[in-house]
């Protein structure tokens, strides 16, 4: 279900965010940070490629790439930006390891071939059009949410906070990060889903 080059963006993205994450608290935190971390990313990635399925096509993981850097023409990398590896990093160092941005990851969708004579509606289609493809991308954040439920039900608080992060962050409405797939899809999921992971965030700010 999950590719070698995508295993190994998920590993790359772990270890960088890990780090980041236990910086000077030892190797038993970086252990479980990676854990963690690993954890929520396959979480994410596994229920979006569950709901592309449903959805009769598939999804790829890659690291998130920036590319364009304003409106014009001309404004734009000759070679994509590494964001998903870089931002981490940047923003670990300005807020002094006060804050972990944790939207690593993007994903695109191919319909599968034989998507056109199945079951979508009176008319066959095969494209995928943005509010599919917003939902996968919902899939994968309501699912982040459910497990950060069950972790702080569970106890292991860290594994909630961390899930609730990655949610915050890839629900902004930004670049090809999840939050821009479900705002274009359906601003009405966004705005629900937005509430929800507010609602998380206060949580894991306030009582975890």
């Amino acid at each position: 279900m999950i590719n070698a080059k995508e295993a190994l963006s998920v590993l790359v993205v772990t270890a960088i965010l890990s780090l980041i994450i236990s910086f000077s608290k030892g190797i038993n935190a970086l252990l479980f940070a990676f854990i963690a971390v690993f954890l929520v990313l396959l979480i994410n990635i596994l229920a979006k490629k569950i709901g592309s399925f449903y959805l009769d096509s598939e999804i790829e993981v890659d690291v998130w790439k920036l590319q364009r850097y304003g409106f014009k023409a001309h404004e734009y990398f000759k070679k994509p930006l590494l964001a998903g590896l870089l931002f981490p990093i940047i923003i670990a160092v300005i807020s002094l390891g006060n804050v972990v941005w944790m939207a690593s990851l993007i994903f695109e969708v191919k319909p599968k071939t034989y998507r056109a004579a199945k079951r979508h509606g009176l008319y066959s289609y095969s494209e995928m059009t943005e509010s599919h493809i917003g939902h996968i991308a919902a899939i994968g954040i309501l699912a982040n949410l459910f497990f950060a439920f069950i972790g702080y039900l569970l106890g292991f608080s860290d594994f909630a906070r961390f899930s609730v992060y990655f949610a915050f962050f890839n629900m902004l409405p930004f670049s090809d990060l999840d939050g821009n797939k479900i705002f274009f899809g359906s601003m009405v999921l966004w705005a629900f889903l937005a509430a929800l992971v507010l609602i998380g965030l206060a949580y894991a700010f306030f009582l975890v």
